[in-house]
């Protein structure tokens, strides 16, 4: 959430970043409800400087047994206006507070500009892989080797969902516990595991809501999300708190479930893995200062490419451009592993800074120790990564001829020493 004060300070600066965007929000409402707000509150705070040389007056008048009818008779008229203003000035803030939380955050000055197709290559890892044979896709290698059953998934749920069985279940799992040791014992976050339910203040605070509440799962009759991501939650453990800045930075990760109805994706990558309404993630989450969070960014990034590394898949790091960032990001990089058998690359992991945006939505400040002053603090999370498509890239860079696929050696010792699924 952007601070109306620094909207009127940076004006250009904010409409610049709008317009690289391509969003079509005028602010010239914010502005003028703005205005209206502070005459509001100008006038209101006139009124409590009179109520208080009232107060004095009225206290002069008794101490000198004069009688204090006639200024009581003011303080009340006094009193009367000030709760007329007082009701307006609410008013004036909750649509101020309305529309604020529908404007994107900045764009850092380092951000592309321009479509998504105009995204900005930072490097690859590894070389495609090329196989002597025609390669599967994952949905041809999951059938031959009964590891996924798409159709049972589609009777049970619907289309877009997912049933692992067997070694399909079993190497997911390992992923899981894979990402999440290396997150803590080697990248010192430290685990959660947080609830899959969150209210709406949750999901206003990470920025999901309102701008995306159509692409939510929501609990009807209660006021109840399924998360999106696990950013959800853990990014607001600290809401409407204060920490000491001692403790920055903090490091949190965790494993959750993710459930999006992708809605606007109708038609799109329908078959296979690629674009589901349920999957599984290890994500990360850090609170730091300001001053380092772009530093931060980049450690961010290092960690969720050491896991695609350990894991032996070809990948490049994406910077993405003002109008394909997300909405609550200052900048962004994705991460993206290439999959042979539908010779694509594939999105795994978006590694974000969010600056103070969702800090000033959640509330979540930090004590500087020199002044004892606060702050909002800075927020990233990334991807640490998202299955079902670091599956896919798994299967088909793995698969072999005879159809069987070599598991990734630094799973194996979560699969009882498994070398392959055949």
């Amino acid at each position: 959430m952007l601070d109306i004060k620094f909207i009127r300070e940076n004006l250009e600066a904010v409409k610049t970043s709008l317009a690289n965007r391509n969003s079509k929000l005028n602010l010239d409402e914010v502005l003028s409800l703005d205005d209206s707000r502070r005459k509001v509150l100008a006038a209101l705070e006139d009124l409590r400087a009179q109520k208080n040389k009232a107060n004095d007056e009225i206290s002069k008048l008794l101490k000198d047994k004069l009688d204090p009818k006639a200024k009581i008779a003011s303080m009340k008229s006094i009193s009367e206006q000030s709760a007329k203003l007082e009701d307006e000035l609410r008013q004036a803030e909750e649509k101020l507070n309305i529309i604020l939380l529908t404007i994107p955050n900045v764009c850092h000055s380092t951000v592309p500009v321009g479509a998504p197709e105009q995204a900005k290559l930072i490097r690859t890892w590894g070389e495609p892989k090329r196989p002597e044979f025609k390669p599967l896709t994952h949905v041809e290698i999951a059938e031959h080797l009964d590891i996924i059953d798409f159709p049972r998934s589609t009777k049970i749920s619907g289309s877009n969902f997912i049933l692992f069985k067997g070694w399909g279940a079993k190497l997911e799992r390992a992923l899981i516990n894979f990402m999440l040791d290396l997150h803590t014992k080697g990248h010192g976050y430290t685990e959660i595991s947080p609830p899959y339910l969150v209210n709406r203040k949750t999901m206003t605070g990470t920025g999901q809501l309102p701008k995306m509440e159509d692409d939510m799962y929501k609990i009807e009759g209660e006021d109840l999300f399924l998360i999106p991501t696990a950013e959800v939650p853990v990014t607001n453990i600290y809401s409407d708190e204060i920490l000491d800045e001692k403790n920055l930075p903090i490091y949190l990760t965790a494993y959750t479930a993710c459930f999006r109805k992708e809605a606007g994706s109708y038609g799109k990558d329908t078959r296979g893995m690629t674009r589901v309404h349920q999957f599984d993630k290890v994500e990360m989450v850090k609170f730091v200062k300001p001053e380092t969070s772009y530093d931060e960014l980049e450690t961010l990034v290092a960690n969720a490419e050491e896991v695609l590394q350990a894991l032996g898949l070809t990948y490049r790091v994406i910077a993405l451009t003002t109008q394909d960032i997300s909405f609550a990001a200052s900048k962004c990089y994705d991460l993206e592993a290439y999959a042979p058998g539908i010779d694509k690359w594939l999105e795994v992991s978006s590694c974000s800074n969010f600056e103070n945006f969702q800090a000033r939505r959640a509330n979540i400040k930090y004590r500087k120790q020199d002044t004892k002053k606060t702050d909002f603090v800075h927020t990233l999370n990334g991807s640490g990564v998202a299955l079902a498509r670091t599956v896919i890239a798994i299967l088909e860079n793995y698969q072999q001829k005879d159809g069987s696929v070599i598991i990734p050696e630094c799973l194996r010792s979560y699969l009882d020493g498994q070398t392959r699924i055949g």
